[in-house]
């Protein structure tokens, strides 16, 4: 992966987020909710079924109900959680060369 990809899998998460007017925090909670982030579409209120909550009000009670608190402790865009995932990565990549070339040598 490229410093600047991101990856399929977090990406749906961004796509998610803009087209159903999601904060950073609801997608959070979203994912820890174990949702899939294609399937949103679903649960989102289109103003033809009024019975529905609207799909960010909707994960937030779903969150509550679970979890027993009105939002999470750290809130992580989708984007800076990407960049972490890289960096960690990398450093096991380095981590991994530095042990091999120990080996090498000795």
């Amino acid at each position: 992966m490229s410093p600047g990809r991101i990856p399929e899998r977090l990406q749906d998460w961004i796509d998610a987020r803009t087209r159903h007017h999601l904060a950073h925090a609801q997608v959070q909670m979203a994912r820890e909710l174990g949702m899939n982030p294609k399937k949103l579409g679903k649960l989102d209120n289109h103003r033809q079924e009024p019975w529905k909550l609207p799909l960010p009000q909707f994960i937030e009670h779903l969150y509550v109900r679970r979890f027993g608190k009105q939002r999470p402790d750290v809130v992580v865009s989708t984007e800076d959680r990407a960049r972490a995932d890289a960096a960690k990565q990398a450093l096991k990549r380095e981590r991994k060369r530095r042990r091999a070339a120990d080996d090498a040598q000795g």
